[in-house]
């Protein structure tokens, strides 16, 4: 597998950049709802794949110490809020995920672009986690995912 590094133009100190989508509800939502929070902003390929299965659910694993230490928890991808519902209801998520389908929010955070797997070129999703403080000012960015402990690369951070 040849791993594609993140493109994102973001670093820390940055403002992130504002977004709007719906979720797995289609219900609207907004960094505007995340306002005075600690949010863990993670993007992620696809819905129910062995990565990002096991990413969710080391995020969801520890996700009372997260609320514990003042984090909110958003997944994107670009998957539709239907596939969404299904892995949230699969693996028990107790976080809500964004539906990037136009990848607008993919494409402002640099996280969309070219990537190659066993020698096929393709568009997708650089797996990459922004942590953002409660000023809506990203405090750190993880591109180097370790996606059975998650969890613990943030909350060591």
């Amino acid at each position: 597998m040849n791993k594609t590094a993140a493109m994102t133009h973001l670093k820390p100190g940055d403002a992130a950049p504002d977004f709007s989508g719906v979720n797995e509800n289609n219900e609207p939502i907004s960094l505007k709802d995340f306002a005075g929070k600690k949010l863990v902003l993670y993007f992620y390929p696809k819905d129910d794949t062995p990565g990002c299965t096991a990413e969710a659910c080391s995020l969801r694993d520890h996700y009372e110490k997260f609320l514990s230490e003042g984090y909110a928890i958003l997944g994107a991808s670009p998957d539709s809020p239907k596939r969404h519902t299904a892995f949230i209801k699969k693996y028990n998520l107790p976080f809500s995920l964004l539906s990037d389908e136009s990848k607008q929010t993919l494409l402002d955070y640099g996280v969309w672009g070219p990537k190659k797997f066993m020698g096929r070129s393709y568009e997708g999703v650089y797996r990459t986690t922004f942590i953002i403080n409660e000023n809506g000012i990203i405090d750190e960015v993880i591109t180097e995912v370790n996606t059975k402990n998650h969890a613990s690369q943030i909350l060591a951070g």
